[in-house]
């Protein structure tokens, strides 16, 4: 009988794949040793691959060449890496050795644009594209960044008071975008986005406030939608009313030149994915251009805004199965030592899954199981995959340790878990170890952040302080 985890993944998925190996009984991740990483720093732990985040700029990068040449598209291609899904310094500093721009979502995000333009990793010939509900700081951090002559610096209008207050603010002439309010799908518990304005109340936005403004330029048109970029009906459906909506403001305002279509590409979250982002990209393309050339309007220059597909595949999670628990005729607990809660957020905030593997003993035989973390809270879990409602992992023993990876994990799950702050039921923060390649494509690591203390903790929660 096939009852090794081996044959159970051979028997599920094509393995190996581009990044996923197996090497004896152990998993190695784009050629990292993974039970050589636990051995060297011990687990839980968190790593960040960071060849991974250059790899899939230029794959985006390709796609987009390859349809602009192919549709003879006269605009060009400008992306963009949005800062919210991981704002860390190493992220930011292997992205920029791209030619790529970048997004901003809230006022700290202008002084981390500052602090690049100082060390040379951005210029004032960089895309900086400030989205987000604007108030007094973020106002008062554009309007900075601007008025020291970062003039590429475009901040999207959300809401109908943001440009009063920029233009308050910034000396002399800019130029803005403005963000569609884009309509959800059906299953939201909301019709329309909080983000940007409506559809039908733009063009008379236009009118009432940047056409006869000597001051400010339009310059893009923002779109945008939660479930991302899919081939559903939906999608094209929304694109299509937001190209309606630019080839009207392009014929009253002829300094439109962009559309930034946002992000929205996913990223693999289980062996079994399958996204033909080639085609994608080729059809957004097409149906820009045939739309414009309907329209009779010069076709925009392109701008997206990737930022879980810029990083997420980059990043990894590994954790030890501590101890095994049967708590009815069914269902066994492998407890891990760490929690999902505090470490992978999102598998407990929104249900989201990511690719998960054991990372060791793939000969052995395999148990139907659910995962718990260590925090007392009753959905500190991880009961299935993306493919199936079940988890298979090799059969716990207690004298033989079994590690588990959680990968493609690079993307929001530090920041909404509070790095380096507080853990719910004080779970410490793991350590965190960046991985890269040097000059002769050797695999090299290092420590970027130690494991938290109780020092730590008892600081923030202020037990050293003096009364």
């Amino acid at each position: 009988m096939n009852t090794k985890y081996s044959d159970l993944i051979d028997q599920t998925y094509y393995f190996p794949q581009e990044e996923f190996t197996l090497e004896g009984t152990e998993l190695k991740f784009h050629d990292i040793d993974l039970m050589k990483l636990v051995e060297q720093y011990g687990a839980p732990l968190k790593f960040t691959y960071l060849p991974k985040i250059s790899q899939n700029i230029n794959r985006a990068k390709g796609w987009f060449k390859a349809a602009l040449e192919k549709h003879n598209y006269q605009g060009t291609y400008n992306y963009c890496y949005c800062t919210k899904s991981s704002h860390f310094e190493h992220v930011l500093k292997e992205a920029l050795r791209n030619d790529i721009h970048i997004e901003t979502s809230s006022a700290f995000d202008i002084n981390i644009v500052e602090k690049l333009k100082t060390a040379g990793k951005i210029t004032n010939d960089h895309w900086v594209i400030c989205n987000g509900f604007k108030r007094d700081q973020y106002v008062e951090n554009i309007s900075r960044l601007i008025n020291g002559g970062h003039q590429k610096c475009i901040p999207v209008i959300d809401n109908y008071e943001e440009l009063d207050l920029l233009s308050e603010k910034v000396n002399g002439k800019f130029q803005v975008g403005i963000r569609i309010a884009s309509e959800e799908e059906p299953k939201f518990e909301f019709y329309t986005s909080r983000l940007g304005i409506g559809y039908k109340n733009i063009v008379p936005f236009f009118h009432k406030q940047l056409k006869d403004n000597d001051q400010v330029d339009l310059k893009m048109l923002h779109f945008f939608i939660n479930t991302g970029i899919r081939d559903t009906a939906y999608y094209w459906n929304e694109l299509n009313k937001c190209l309606k909506v630019y080839t009207n403001l392009k014929k009253l305002c002829p300094s439109l030149d962009s559309l930034n279509i946002g992000g929205g590409f996913p990223i693999k979250n289980s062996l079994a994915f399958d996204y033909d982002y080639a085609y994608m990209v080729d059809e957004i393309i097409n149906q820009i251009k045939l739309t414009c050339e309907e329209a009779g309007v010069d076709v925009p220059n392109i701008f997206t805004e990737f930022g879980s597909f810029t990083v997420g595949e980059s990043g990894g999670a590994i954790y030890e199965v501590l101890y095994q628990k049967q708590q009815n005729d069914r269902e066994k607990w492998n407890m891990i030592n760490s929690s999902f809660i505090t470490t992978l957020p999102d598998t407990w905030a929104i249900s989201k899954k990511f690719v998960m593997l054991a990372v060791n003993r793939w000969n052995d035989e395999y148990e139907r199981v659910l995962l718990g973390g260590l925090t007392c809270d009753s959905d500190d879990y991880y009961n299935s995959e993306q493919h199936t409602n079940a988890i298979y992992l090799p059969k716990f023993k207690k004298e033989k340790p079994l590690y588990i990876g959680f990968f493609n994990t690079g993307a929001y799950q530090d920041t909404i878990g509070g790095f380096g702050g507080l853990q719910h039921c004080l779970i410490p923060q793991p350590k965190h170890i960046l991985i890269d390649r040097d000059e002769k494509d050797q695999i090299t690591t290092r420590l970027f952040s130690e494991q938290q203390n109780s020092e730590d903790m008892l600081s923030i929660l202020g037990y050293d302080r003096n009364n």
